[in-house]
């Protein structure tokens, strides 16, 4: 059987046949297309990238009931620093060094720091009494130390430096306008160079739950420098010549700003210490509005008073002042703490 072959189509043929199956006002849509359509989709995008996060930021913050962050007022600073130093005691008949310190200081375990197995801490009692422990005599005068002293500071915050490195927050699918940033994260242990006087500032190691803002203020209570004796770690006395500017203290009963830290650092957890064993602690500080009014102590002395008190440890755990404990203010012509 023959086979039968058929021409090619044309050119022209084609472009008959192409305008047969595609209508001619298909061709006259592409120019309005090229020109509105495109042009509109593209505004379109743009317009949605941008409506949708805004609506999103918009029930985000409506929906947020986290409180706007009001500055606290700043009371003024102290017009003096906490003052180490000792309560003059006179010797009585029959009295021994342990008896005084343990009845004038509250020092219980004064017999195991102060240990005549290491003949060493009992030199450095009798060169911080001024006497000899083993030959007391009456009238003489001892000056008696406070031990494992915590002093109270208030003062701005000027640097934190975090002793970790903070967690990466998770970038969000939908960009979120997030909330200004209120302080560093101190969780794990910060060091906050803080401000407490005109021209002196210490460092405060802190460990807290509560944000620490550069600017705050702060509220803590620390234990105060000791003085280094070689081969007597546990030397329980202050160092009268050190000074607080520059010092680094470690701290318990933390406030930032108005925010009191309810899980901040026992000051029983800053080692060593004897708080729990004495029932209390010694604390230097000055009153007033910047210092020691903070705690509520209700302490009758003008403000700007240097003093040593005793706080009493409470079935809670707190350090309080109640009245009737014994406290002294610094007197700068004798140099010593005398009963007020």
């Amino acid at each position: 059987m023959p086979r039968r072959v058929r021409p090619r189509s044309t050119l022209a043929e084609n472009f008959r046949l192409a305008g047969q199956v595609l209508p001619w006002r298909l061709f006259l849509l592409i120019p309005f297309l090229l020109i509105f359509a495109i042009p509109a989709f593209l505004l379109g995008t743009g317009a949605g990238h941008r409506l949708l996060p805004n609506l999103t930021n918009f029930f985000y913050n409506l929906a947020n009931a986290t409180p706007t962050v009001v500055p606290t007022p700043m009371p003024p600073f102290p017009p003096l620093l906490p003052q180490p130093g000792a309560v003059a005691y006179t010797v009585q008949n029959a009295d021994s060094c342990d008896e005084i310190l343990a009845v004038r200081m509250h020092m219980v375990d004064a017999s195991q720091i102060f240990s005549d197995a290491k003949p060493n801490t009992v030199q450095a009692l009798n060169d911080a009494l001024g006497q000899n422990c083993a030959s007391l005599q009456p009238g003489e005068v001892l000056t008696l130390m406070p031990q494992y002293p915590l002093v109270a500071l208030g003062g701005v915050i000027l640097k934190v430096n975090a002793l970790s490195p903070a967690q990466p927050i998770p970038t969000p699918l939908i960009p979120v306008q997030r909330q200004q940033q209120v302080g560093v994260d101190c969780s794990n242990g910060c060091l906050l160079t803080v401000r407490i006087a005109n021209g002196v500032s210490v460092k405060l190691s802190v460990q807290t739950a509560v944000p620490v803002p550069v600017g705050a203020w702060i509220w803590a209570q620390a234990t105060y420098p000791r003085k280094a004796i070689a081969g007597f770690d546990t030397y329980p006395y202050a160092d009268p010549a050190a000074s607080l500017n520059g010092a680094t203290l470690r701290t318990c009963d933390l406030q930032i700003n108005d925010t009191r830290d309810t899980n901040s650092t026992a000051c029983d957890g800053l080692m060593p210490n004897t708080i729990d064993d004495d029932g209390g602690s010694w604390l230097f500080g000055v009153t007033g509005p910047g210092g020691l009014d903070h705690w509520n102590y209700h302490l009758k002395l003008p403000a700007g008073t240097q003093v040593l008190l005793w706080l009493s440890l409470d079935n809670h755990g707190n350090l309080v002042y109640r009245a009737g404990n014994p406290i002294y203010r610094y007197d700068r012509t004798l140099h010593l703490y005398v009963h007020v």
